[in-house]
């Protein structure tokens, strides 16, 4: 008997592990039916699963952690079952900023967080910036980016919610002066002339957990059968995903309008990573712009829930112990690691690591040891210890 689950998303290219799921058939293989609900803001997607409208949801990777350390209002507490990507955001500006910097000599080279900072650091102002939400990748990423150049406290930008689908609205009408957001709706707003990419989020950490697998606290373990089938059919969708000769069909099928509505061609930039940065046609390449499923890409890593608490922390005020001890809690590999035990061997036999430790790609133990973790440093050179913490 097939189980229907309802699950929530926002219209982004990340939710590709789910509309897939559901569009291929992995939901059916695993005897599950994925009713997909789409949102339209992160804190009405977040409302619907703390409410039971949907058993699981695609969410930002902080929000659930944040959700555990009392921030943003929700008293649900929630979990995390699995990564659905790595990476997958940019950085924009409006083009009279962006002109600013390339008369000051910026080459927007995509790829160089250091040089992306010292440009604008001689901007005369501070910036009015787009973010999804509050609590996302896109606010961690972009203040340990700025807290690193030594960014002054009186240019600290403003930062404005903006939902993702509405990025580039709010950039023509001048409300905000740039933002980070994930694909495609950076690329919408070069598309639409008002706005240059500077930076894809993946310059600041190479590797980062962008979106998650959410349920509430204990409905996995509530319905351990459900929960099983829910992860291995999103592992397979992921699987389907990272091969590269299914990204013209992906694209096709993200683009519906019942999904995100708009062109393949804009989607197939980001699943590609061919970028287009500028309303001059210019691109940038970049490997493992969004990665869905390569290196273990869907394991929830507690060093990384770690570094998303210990970051709240210190911007929210908390003991950074406590809170990277919390949010080790919310991300559940024990489960992901156990409900995928019958489907690969390819999965890490630890649950924390260093973060930001590896430069290039580098082999880890698993159960058959043919693991290999892709690049995941952090554009400063730091390095993430949870004992140094501690």
């Amino acid at each position: 008997m097939t189980m229907r689950v309802p699950v929530g998303y926002i219209p982004l290219v990340d939710a590709a592990p789910l509309i897939i799921a559901r569009e291929l058939g992995f939901d059916e293989e695993e005897g599950l039916q994925l009713d997909l609900y789409r949102a339209p803001s992160w804190s009405a997607l977040r409302d619907y699963l703390a409410l039971g409208h949907v058993e699981a949801a695609h969410l930002l990777a902080p929000l659930p952690i944040a959700t555990a350390l009392g921030l943003g209002g929700s008293a649900q507490p929630l979990e995390v079952l699995s990564v659905l990507s790595l990476n997958g955001n940019v950085i924009g500006l409006s083009p009279a900023v962006a002109g600013q910097l390339r008369r000051s000599g910026h080459r927007f080279g995509f790829d160089d967080a250091t040089a992306a900072g010292q440009a604008l650091l001689g901007l005369d102002q501070p910036l009015r910036v787009g973010i999804p939400f509050p609590f996302s990748m896109h606010a961690e990423l972009l203040f340990y980016w700025l807290d690193a150049i030594g960014l002054p406290q009186d240019r600290r930008p403003s930062i404005h919610t903006v939902p993702p689908p509405l990025m580039a609205e709010a950039m023509a009408k001048g409300e905000i002066d740039a933002f980070c957001v994930g694909e495609p709706w950076g690329t919408m707003s070069v598309e639409n002339g008002v706005g240059e990419l500077l930076l894809p989020g993946q310059a600041i950490w190479q590797s980062a957990p962008e979106k998650v697998l959410a349920t509430r606290h204990g409905w996995a373990d509530r319905h351990p059968d459900i929960a099983g089938r829910l992860i291995r059919s999103l592992w397979r969708a992921g699987r389907w995903l990272g091969q590269a000769q299914n990204m013209t069909t992906c694209a096709e099928i993200l683009s519906r309008p019942e999904h995100l509505g708009v062109s393949p061609d804009l989607i197939d930039r980001a699943l590609s990573g061919r970028l287009v940065i500028s309303a001059r046609g210019e691109e940038r390449q970049v490997p493992r712009f969004v990665d869905f499923f390569e290196g273990a890409a869907t394991f929830p890593w507690q060093s990384q829930a770690a570094w998303i608490g210990v970051q709240l922390a210190r911007r929210h005020g908390g003991d950074p112990v406590k809170a990277a001890e919390r949010a080790k809690s919310v991300f559940r590999s024990d489960l992901h690691r156990q409900y995928l035990a019958h489907v690969t061997r390819g999965l890490p036999g630890a649950s924390s690591k260093l973060e930001g430790a590896l430069s290039h790609p580098s082999a880890l133990g698993s159960e058959n040891g043919r693991l290999i973790l892709p690049p995941d440093s952090f554009f400063d050179g730091r390095i993430f210890d949870l004992e140094q913490i501690a």
